[in-house]
């Protein structure tokens, strides 16, 4: 193999892919990186089993080849190269991988290609082509409720559902929901139901970035691999397997109070309030109390014993009666973020025991629901 590329891609190349390479792993190969010429242009590869990452790059090929080699090795020389031509050159025999690059060259230990864990092809089954910004925005706003930690496996999972003409992702951690209904262009072939890995959707978000191209996102026939591929990159994850809970049990389908609070004064007020709820096991509490012609006010507070108490109030529309509830500062700042787009909220309340539901007002889209805290008022 002899190829020659730019220090700028090949280092964009290898960020990008170095987000599949585990930190620690008992298969060697999987802490290398692929790289292969691939029809005019440099492939690299990098998987830690669960996800795949590959993205091409533009380069030089002078003669054909493949090899893998340490990923963070290569990553950490190439990131301190100059901006300038790299040259990568791979002898006929062994797998030592020569860089040159301005007046620096090295040689790095690498394996044979062939050893590298194949990325599975993921065919037969449903295809469709989405909106880059669309995507982005669902997944952004359900992917933070999904579980960090894998007590309930498919609860690090986003569940994915297609179903006549809408995509809905929705993502649940026990204690918060998010749901959003992505619209189709046109009616799926048949109901499709998958849970995909809530990382592997981050690294599609973070892949498509600023992207306007389309990206096609397909499912195989058995239910165990997912693809999004966007130009020059593409990501393939294995399914979890299991049943998703039922969320739409969780919904509460009534409320007693809904309150609609301006979405940048309802984030400043409950940062602040974050900082005593900090120390007060993370509890914020919101009352509502109606005023006339639909006008009221919200109270949000938090206190921490021993230290101090914070109080804030802001001018809001109440349909209903007097409400209060308690949250987790956390749960409330992660949605009233991933809503930035909106200038307004809705808060949905039937009593300090039940859930509270948050919406975007004039956005059918999304809901976000989020359990209470107990709390002495």
């Amino acid at each position: 193999m002899k190829v020659s590329c730019l220090q700028e891609n090949l280092n964009r190349g290898l960020q990008v892919v170095g987000r599949a390479v585990p930190v620690r792993s008992t298969l060697p190969q999987a802490s290398h990186v692929l790289i292969e010429s691939d029809e005019g242009r440099l492939k690299l590869v990098a998987t830690d089993l669960t996800i795949a990452i590959t993205c091409w790059i533009g380069a030089t090929i002078e003669a054909e080849g493949s090899v893998t080699v340490p990923a963070r090795l290569l990553t950490d020389l190439v990131a301190q190269l100059p901006n300038e031509k790299i040259d990568l050159n791979l002898g006929e025999r062994g797998k030592q991988l020569h860089i040159e690059c301005a007046r620096n060259d090295a040689n790095m230990a690498g394996m044979d290609a062939q050893d590298f864990p194949p990325v599975p092809a993921v065919a037969d089954g449903l295809t469709l082509t989405l909106d880059p910004a669309a995507l982005k925005r669902a997944i952004e706003q359900v992917q933070f409720a999904a579980a960090a930690d894998d007590t309930r496996p498919v609860l690090t999972g986003i569940h994915t559902l297609a179903e006549g003409n809408v995509l809905t992702l929705a993502a649940a951690d026990g204690f918060r929901l998010a749901v959003y209904h992505l619209p189709l262009e046109a009616d799926v072939p048949e109901k499709v139901e998958v849970i995909i890995p809530a990382r592997a959707l981050r690294e599609v978000e973070r892949l498509i970035g600023d992207d306007s191209d389309p990206v096609q996102f397909s499912i195989n026939a058995q239910r165990s691999q997912v693809l999004f591929k966007v130009p020059n990159a593409e990501i393939v994850a294995t399914l979890i397997q299991g049943t998703f809970p039922n969320y739409s049990q969780l919904i509460p389908q009534s409320y007693n109070t809904k309150t609609e609070i301006g979405i940048k004064d309802f984030r400043q007020e409950t940062r602040i309030a974050s900082i005593f709820a900090r120390d007060g096991a993370g509890i914020v509490r919101l009352q509502v109390e109606p005023g006339e012609g639909g006008n009221g006010k919200m109270t949000i507070s938090a206190r921490a014993e021993e230290i101090g108490e914070h109080r804030g109030e802001m001018d809001v529309e109440v349909e209903g009666e007097d409400s209060k509830i308690a949250f987790n500062s956390k749960y409330l700042q992660d949605v009233l973020e991933v809503l930035d787009g909106a200038t307004k909220v809705q808060l949905e309340t039937t009593s300090p025991s039940s859930p509270g539901v948050i919406r975007a007002v004039g956005d059918e889209r999304y809901v976000h629901v989020v359990m209470p805290m107990f709390v002495q008022w």
